[in-house]
């Protein structure tokens, strides 16, 4: 068999070599002063003027809230008057509509009786006029049958009117019968 023999001079690669220790350690110190004067205060100028954006947002939106609240509560105040507006001109309305009616009712009353009264004054003189003519025509009739049932004539006029007067006056029942003698 053979032996290997080991050197042992020869570096152990256990041990770390102290000059890439000593740099490694140069380097980190280098890298984290770069870091801490160049990349960090960008970092932190990002950083505050993200938040002072989000800050200034959110003030935005708290008052864009306030706002619209205040907005909100002035629409329900004025549709609370709006409503209360339109209850009173419902209100006005109706009151209106029912003194109309009522106008309107008297009006229509009023017309009523005056129709009715021109139509009983017309029907009264209609009834005049038509009397008027039954007592002419009756008179004459009247006149002719009496002269053939007491057998002479009846020329006389005032005679002859007197007679149908006083029949008619019986017919109607307006007064006593007068005596045939008497006018």
């Amino acid at each position: 068999m053979t032996t290997l023999l080991i050197p042992l001079q020869e570096e152990n690669p256990l041990l770390p070599n102290w000059a890439e220790v000593i740099a490694a350690i140069v380097f980190a110190l280098l890298l984290t002063f770069i870091i801490a004067r160049f990349v960090v205060p960008r970092f932190e100028a990002t950083y505050a003027e993200r938040t002072e954006a989000i800050q200034g947002g959110l003030e935005k939106a708290e008052k864009a809230q306030e706002a619209a609240e205040a907005a909100l509560r002035q629409y329900n105040e004025q549709l609370a008057d709006a409503r209360t507006e339109a209850a009173r001109i419902r209100e006005e309305a109706k009151s209106e509509g029912t003194q109309i009616l009522a106008d309107l009712r008297e009006q229509t009353n009023a017309e009523v009786a005056r129709i009715r009264a021109q139509g009983q004054a017309q029907l009264d003189a209609e009834r005049s006029t038509v009397m008027a003519q039954m007592r002419a025509e009756i008179g004459t009739l009247a006149t002719t049958l009496a002269s053939r049932i007491v057998g002479e004539s009846l020329d006389d006029d005032q005679r002859a009117q007197r007679t149908v007067d006083r029949f008619l006056a019986e017919l109607e029942g307006e007064g006593e019968p007068t005596p045939a003698g008497r006018s």
